[in-house]
């Protein structure tokens, strides 16, 4: 739920709405989006539902767990609506132009539902609730040839940091994975609207970009006819006021020596790289339909890790694939036991209906995908502790993210190591830091998954950061 407030007040407002942003960075940013054109259209964001006109649950239907959360709020906002406390109901995003016959079956109650390419339209859709206009209760479009604009974005995130999206969709034919059918075929956002965008969001305050898409490194592919991730992030590095760029959802391919390169050698991207590798045994991998095998993989992570100076590298793996056997969850438990990742996580295995894989004989029992996932994460937690160990006594910038409560110069941050929601934090003491604070600390100590460290010198202004790699 968001907590943020607009400008406009109740007495010149068009009406007052509540917003649930649920799933990836991805479709957060389809909320910004669609929460930049209500602000714009004159509607007022509202923290509490109860009372509003209407709520809007931007839905995820990525895996049955995320749609089950989804179907929560939005049965939550239908209970607020039941008893008065709630005008209308609008559902978006992928759970909507997933399920979009069977969700206004099962809830009839929903007064609008817009697809994921729908959003643009969600000032009308407002407007229809507002004006009790039932003729029409769904959005729908097709996906588009060009990804829709980013812009003018009112943001979720902390002032000083925000999510990026480059492009739109994926060509990938993973057995287990639903996106294509949510998202549709990959669409590459040309490289001067997204430097365009980088530079709005920069003028907002931010000083770290979170780049996203759901295969970052085919960028351009559609578009140019080769990949231009590497030039992409040439621009990206020439935007001033920018202090770190973050690297997101790297398929392990079209990753080559000119691309490390840009990675390695440039002042603002950090050396964090997040590559969703999903299995290393090469009959998995086949039948996952990755299009890489287990060499292929090893000899890609030892170029990332020779090629980019102090390199942290975050990865997926699924347990519990149709057909995994012992011997095969072994190799992936030796795999990471050998790559050594600093970030890692684990998924069970979701049966989605409408994915190739759902067809795939010798489903694991359920209590077995658990067990695999447990014991792969206790062989994670050694690892990572480890590392946290050898960071006591280094220096490194922190990006300050929130204060703690009632505890003064206390805060949560996060170092380079350290991606928004997903990986550990940084607890800092210090004085005189503020929220988007980038400041040099001193690790004194881990807690577990996360670090300790004290200030020990003046929080750079923009652009003045110094990478990891150049302390």
């Amino acid at each position: 739920m968001s907590n943020y407030s607009t400008k406009t007040s109740r007495a010149d407002s068009k009406g007052s709405y509540a917003f649930v942003s649920l799933g990836c960075p991805k479709n957060l940013v389809d909320s910004e989006r669609m929460l930049g054109m209500l602000q714009l259209d004159g509607y007022q964001l509202v923290d509490q539902p109860a009372g509003a006109d209407f709520a809007i649950v931007n839905t995820c239907g990525f895996i049955e767990q995320a749609r089950q959360e989804s179907f929560a709020v939005i049965d939550e906002m239908l209970e607020l609506k039941r008893r008065g406390d709630l005008r209308g109901v609008i559902v978006s995003g992928c759970l909507a132009e997933r399920q979009r016959e069977q969700l206004l079956e099962d809830r009839p109650e929903i007064d609008q539902l817009v697809g994921v390419f729908g959003r643009e339209e969600v000032t009308k859709v407002a407007d229809r609730i507002i004006g009790g206009l039932e003729e029409q209760r769904t959005v729908f479009q097709p996906a588009p040839t060009h990804p829709l604009p980013d812009t003018s974005r009112l943001r979720i995130t902390p002032k000083h940091f925000a999510f990026l999206k480059i492009s739109e969709g994926c060509d990938r034919l993973c057995t287990f994975c639903a996106i294509p059918k949510m998202r549709g075929k990959h669409a590459t956002k040309p490289i001067e609207e997204v430097v365009a965008e980088a530079r709005e969001l920069v003028a907002d305050g931010v000083r770290e970009l979170v780049i996203v898409a759901q295969d970052t490194t085919y960028y351009g592919l559609d578009l140019y006819g080769e990949p231009r991730l590497a030039e992409l992030l040439r621009e990206l590095d020439k935007v001033d006021g920018l202090d770190w760029i973050r690297l997101m959802y790297f398929y392990p391919m079209y990753i080559d020596r000119p691309l490390i390169d840009v990675i390695g050698k440039s002042q603002r991207i950090i050396p964090y790289l997040d590559i969703p590798l999903q299995h290393a045994n090469d009959q998995m991998l086949k039948r996952m339909q990755r299009r890489v095998n287990r060499a292929e993989t090893e000899s890609l992570l030892e170029q990332l890790r020779s090629g980019i100076p102090d390199l942290v590298m975050r990865t997926t793996f699924i347990t519990g694939f149709p057909g995994e056997t012992d011997e095969q969850f072994d190799e992936l438990v030796d795999f990471v036991r050998e790559q050594k990742f600093e970030r890692l996580g684990v998924f069970t295995y979701s049966l989605e209906p409408d994915t190739p894989a759902a067809k795939l004989s010798d489903h694991i029992p359920e209590d077995v995908m658990n067990s695999r996932r447990d014991r792969l994460m206790a062989e994670q937690q050694s690892l990572v502790f480890n590392w946290n160990d050898k960071q006591i006594g280094r220096q490194m910038d922190v990006i300050i993210d929130s204060a703690i409560e009632g505890q003064p110069d206390a805060w949560i941050g996060r170092s380079y190591a350290d991606a928004p929601d997903v990986d550990g934090v940084v607890y800092v003491t210090g004085q005189g830091l503020s929220l988007g604070s980038l400041v040099p600390c001193e690790i004194v100590a881990r807690q577990d998954y996360d670090l300790i460290g004290a200030a020990c010198g003046e929080p750079r202004r923009p652009t003045e950061a110094t990478l990891i790699r150049n302390v």
